[in-house]
């Protein structure tokens, strides 16, 4: 072929491969909400938030909250708004890398409009002043959560849906980030926030609790309690620990079991995650119930000793490793349920095979069956029975399966490789077999995802 002929077909071929020019997105509005499947409109999209400062002032008389949210993101799209969640309140200012931005509500929705777009990749910081009396949110199931006023100050939980109820907020499970707390209360009353203690500083009449959590955080597992409190400080094996204690409340021993538990779970967990540890007992009639925030979980009164176990547990499972979406709750509770089970087997009750069993003894026709762990198929059932013990029944079959070196090789790596991060049903099967050598599959899919009692796995 003639040298000059080839060449130009050769320049022929390359401009006819050659691909368009992809035009940059224009820039655009981030999502208002995550699209989880419980809950779409929890979280938003367009960034990713780093870093939590919340300077709050309380008034137990008036149940009067003030506020400033400091948020620092990086933008994951050109942004020319975005939504942060947040329940109630007037807010009077937002600022954009302060700069004064337009903004207006919509549901839960804080929509924000900055003076400037915002580029894909930069930084970015927004303060978000409000104020105004918090109104408790009730979920699906009729529980509250939220910002529940106290006879003495309020207890402060936030699973699933509830963080917005007192800071502004990208409320998804999936975006976690450090946190600093500043709360100034009467003087006489304590906070509790996450992390470790930074100080504490009194004028005549009011008082300051300074607080950091240095680890990555689920935004439903900050908390701020506040309450008049028997305060303990100490370590176990190191780490820091506060124990709050409402100081009408009697019964204290069971706290005293703490440091073995965390011990024990760090026995065959792995490393306990954080950088802090404690409890925190309230008088919170109202609420009934307790939540594992993180580093501190919050009891609405004083917990026996499986309660605090379980709370313990999901330290590891739930706080460090943390569900991706919500329809995926029993990778929190069945894990913190079954550490409740091979605890009590640890201290020579019965073992977490004989527990398993009496709940197996129930009968096929029971309502119990009906829903299957690994998704309950609608909020009202988030925290119903399916993902609390047929989860912990699913990782005891699970253990009699593979047997014992297989199973804490399972939880053990599980703990540890997703510390801090976020996970899905699937990672925990693959990792199940990867470890076992089994196909496990069919076993998975009676356990987690068929309604009625399995026969055989």
């Amino acid at each position: 072929m003639n040298r000059c002929l080839a060449y130009a077909i050769a320049i022929l071929v390359v401009l006819v491969a050659a691909p368009a020019a992809v035009a940059a997105p224009a820039p655009g509005p981030g999502a208002p909400g995550s699209g989880d499947p419980y809950f779409p409109l929890a979280g938003n999209g367009g960034y990713d938030v780093a870093h939590y400062g919340l300077l709050l002032a309380y008034d137990p008389g008036s149940r009067v909250l003030k506020g400033r949210t400091r948020v620092t993101a990086t933008a994951t799209q050109d942004l020319t708004q975005f939504d942060l969640d947040l329940r109630g309140f007037t807010v009077s200012k937002v600022l954009v890398d302060g700069t004064p931005a337009t903004f207006w509500r919509s549901g839960q929705e804080l929509v924000i409009a900055p003076a400037a777009d915002i580029a894909d990749g930069a930084s970015f910081r927004v303060d978000v002043n409000y104020a105004g009396r918090p109104r408790v949110i009730t979920d699906p199931d009729g529980s509250i959560e939220g910002w529940a006023p106290t006879d003495d100050g309020a207890f402060v939980v936030g699973e699933p849906q509830g963080s917005p109820g007192w800071y502004a907020v990208s409320d998804s499970p999936a975006d976690k980030a450090t946190y600093d707390f500043a709360v100034t209360v009467p003087k006489g009353l304590t906070v509790m926030a996450n992390g470790v203690l930074v100080s504490r500083s009194a004028s005549a009449r009011r008082v300051t609790w300074r607080w950091h959590e240095a680890d990555p955080m689920a935004p439903y597992l900050a908390t701020a309690t506040i309450g008049r409190f028997d305060l303990t400080r100490g370590d176990v094996d190191g780490v820091p620990s506060y124990v709050a204690v409402d100081k009408r409340l009697a019964g204290r021993r069971v706290l005293s079991k703490l440091p073995a538990i965390v011990r024990y779970f760090t026995s065959i967990y792995g490393s306990y995650p954080f950088d802090a540890v404690g409890a925190i007992v309230d008088r919170a009639p109202r609420v009934g119930y307790a939540l594992e925030t993180q580093t501190k979980p919050v009891f609405d009164s004083m917990p026996d000793e499986l309660t605090l176990a379980h709370e313990l547990a999901h330290q590891w499972f739930g706080d460090s490793v943390t569900l991706t979406q919500w329809p995926d709750i029993w990778l929190n509770e069945g894990f913190a349920t079954w550490s409740e089970w091979i605890w009590t087997e640890h201290l020579g009750g019965d073992s977490a095979q004989q527990t398993f069993a009496r709940q197996y003894a129930l009968p096929a026709a029971a309502k119990f069956w009906a829903i299957p762990a690994g998704d309950p198929g609608t909020p009202v059932e988030l925290f119903g029975g399916a993902p609390y013990e047929r989860g912990a029944m699913t990782l005891q079959a699970l253990r009699e399966k593979v047997g014992d070196p297989a199973f804490f090789a399972i939880m053990h790596t599980w703990a540890q490789d997703h510390r801090w991060g976020n996970v899905t049903t699937p990672q925990f099967i693959a990792l199940a077999e990867q470890q076992s050598g089994m196909d496990l599959g069919a076993f998975f899919q009676t356990w987690l995802y068929t309604p009625g009692k399995p026969s055989s796995w």
